[in-house]
C-alpha cells in the first residue's frame, strides 16, 4: 500500500500528460526488473496509487511566486509502511527522479536540470504500523506482505528452480532469489532448506508451516 503525490504547478502538464506520468512513476517504483516473483509485483502494483496536485500558489523561499517562464520545480511525496521506508528509500528516490526527468524529456524541457539544481524535492515518509487500513481494518506492514504475496505462496509448487545457480533458492513467500551462503535468513522445513530476501517473509513461512523461528 504506496501512495505517491506528485506536487507540479499549475499549468505545467496537461490531462494526458498527468495520465502517462502517474503511470511512468508507478512503473518505476515497481520496475519488473526488482527479484521478486510476478503475481507479487502485479499484487503491489494494485495496491499503489498517485494523486497529481497542481496548488494555488507555489512559492520558494529563493524567489517570488512561480514564473511560468522559469522551468518547473516538482515535489514528490511516498507514503509507505514505516517498516520498509529505510530499504525502499534509495531506490524510491533514484527511479521516480529518471521517470519525472524522461517525462521533462519528452516535454522538450531540460531533464538533466533535476539532478544537477534542486529542482525536484522527494520525500519518503513512513507511516506508523496499525495506521493503514483495509477491508475496514488496520493492516501492519506484515499483513500488507502477506496480501501482496498470496497468489504467489498459492502457486509456489509450480515454480521451476532447476535454472538456479548453485548455492541459491527462491524465496517461499516472495519469490527473490536468495543466496544461502550471504543469509542467515533460513529455515529447515520437511528437510528442505529454504532462504528469505527479509525477517518479514521468514515469519509468514514460519507461521503458516508452524516452523520455529529459533529453527
Amino acid at each position: 500500500m504506496i501512495l505517491i503525490e506528485l506536487f507540479a504547478p499549475a499549468g505545467v502538464l496537461t490531462p494526458a500528460q498527468r495520465q502517462q506520468l502517474g503511470r511512468r512513476l508507478i512503473d518505476a517504483l515497481m520496475s519488473t526488473e526488482d527479484a521478486h516473483a510476478e503475481a507479487v509485483m502485479d499484487s503491489a502494483r494494485a495496491l499503489t496509487q498517485v494523486l497529481i496536485h497542481e496548488p494555488a500558489a507555489w512559492i520558494t523561499g529563493d524567489r517570488h511566486p512561480t514564473d511560468p517562464t522559469d522551468p518547473p520545480r516538482y515535489l514528490i511525496r511516498v507514503s509507505a509502511p514505516a517498516a520498509w521506508r529505510k530499504e525502499m528509500s534509495a531506490h524510491a528516490i533514484e527511479r521516480l527522479t529518471q521517470a519525472l526527468a524522461e517525462a521533462e524529456a519528452d516535454a522538450g524541457r531540460n531533464p538533466d536540470r533535476l539532478r544537477d539544481q534542486p529542482h525536484t524535492l522527494i520525500h519518503v515518509l513512513g507511516i506508523a504500523e496499525g495506521s493503514l487500513g483495509m477491508y475496514g481494518r488496520p493492516m501492519g506492514s506484515l499483513d500488507l506482505i502477506q496480501h501482496m504475496t498470496a497468489p504467489h505462496r498459492d502457486a509456489i509448487a509450480d515454480i521451476p528452480t532447476g535454472d538456479l545457480p548453485p548455492g541459491t533458492v527462491i524465496d517461499p513467500v516472495c519469490g527473490m532469489t536468495v543466496d544461502l551462503n550471504s543469509t542467515d535468513l533460513t529455515l529447515d522445513h520437511e528437510n528442505t532448506v529454504h532462504g528469505f530476501c527479509n525477517g518479514q517473509c521468514r515469519r509468514i513461512f514460519a507461521d503458516e508451516h508452524g516452523v520455529p523461528l529459533n529453527a
